[in-house]
């Protein structure tokens, strides 16, 4: 079984664990890797915050895999997806005849975690109701189960997740300040994608080799002009998005390699195509001088030309520009039009 965090590989191949650093580990990652290695051993409560798809589920997994609780479940809840009426029940379940229907004795979520990790997705979406009820289990890892007189106590690490400013919540009066304490004894805020380019090559390898397996496909790499694309675009998705377009290449590309033609179309949308890194040293650079910003318009609508094949329609539409303004601009450039 293998689980992974950006650069960060376990291998479960053989009894325990292994660690391994992986090439283009940049310093924000690094920063992330080396807090949660240090956390993982403890039984501390963590917060992870972070934009929506940054990979907060992977971190949870992987300072799971690298603590002593390991060897009991993971287990997930969207907080967000769980019914107010229902979360007491999700959580700390039922006793057989505590309400009409309850025909036999449910275990919660906290106990099918005892052991193990119980990961609070979107813990920002909580009722307050709810925080209140969440905050007295955090204090001594104890409940009581609906319809039940009997305490009953847990041994579970919590790890809670959200994409939301916390914070600023608790100034609204939307978020209580002491669960977020109690949540927070170790805050941990991935960085978005944009924010560490440095890994995505890195990713778009591991999510090749991912769906080369899943799809039966033997895609082995990537030409300069993709690349320069994967590593252009800002992911407002984050690693999710990214996820998403690696698995579509895939599926797409006709070659070995993937190449610009077989990446989503959104990506050029109102972007300049470059040259690959080994076609130029600097952005807006001819030779020694600074290109003007018609020469560098009239080689960028000759790229998406010969991007497209000289198929007008779909040249002006990667553009964002009509088409009749598509045949303004090569008449204007002096553009071959092949």
């Amino acid at each position: 079984m293998m689980v992974h965090t950006d650069n960060i590989e376990l291998d479960e191949d053989r009894k325990g664990l292994e660690v391994r650093d992986r090439d283009g580990l940049g310093p924000a990652m690094e920063k992330v890797r080396r807090i949660a290695m240090k956390i993982a051993p403890t039984s501390s409560t963590i917060l992870l915050g972070g934009e929506s798809g940054t990979g907060k589920e992977f971190l949870a997994r992987f300072i799971h895999e690298c603590s002593q609780y390991r060897v009991g479940r993971f287990v997930a809840v969207n907080c967000g997806a769980v019914p107010e009426t229902l979360f007491e029940n999700e959580l700390f379940g039922h006793k057989k005849g505590a309400f009409t229907g309850a025909d036999r004795d449910k275990p919660g979520l906290v106990e099918e975690a005892h052991g193990g990790t119980l990961f609070l997705d979107e813990v920002g979406e909580l009722s307050l109701s709810a925080q209140v009820k969440l905050l007295r289990f955090l204090q001594d890892r104890t409940f009581h189960s609906i319809g039940d007189t009997a305490l009953k106590a847990v041994d579970v690490r919590v790890i809670a997740a959200t994409n939301k400013d916390l914070r600023k919540m608790i100034e609204q009066d939307k978020f209580r300040e002491d669960l977020f304490f109690r949540l927070g004894v170790f805050h941990i805020d991935l960085p978005p994608l944009r924010e560490r380019k440095e890994t995505i090559l890195t990713l778009v390898d591991r999510f090749i080799h991912q769906f080369n397996r899943s799809f039966d496909r033997n895609v082995s790499g990537y030409s300069k002009v993709a690349e320069s694309l994967l590593m252009a675009y800002d992911y407002p998705g984050n690693v999710r998005e990214l996820q998403n377009i690696i698995e579509y290449a895939v599926v797409m590309a006709e070659g070995a390699d993937i190449t610009e033609r077989d990446l989503p179309e959104f990506m050029f949308r109102n972007r300049l195509l470059l040259p690959g890194p080994d076609e130029c040293s600097e952005k807006g650079m001819l030779g020694d001088r600074v290109a003007t910003l018609a020469e560098v318009e009239c080689e960028h609508i000759k790229f998406v030309l010969g991007l497209t094949k000289h198929n007008y329609t779909e040249a002006a539409k990667k553009l964002g520009i009509s088409r009749s303004t598509l045949w303004r601009k090569i008449k204007e450039y002096d553009i071959n039009e092949g």
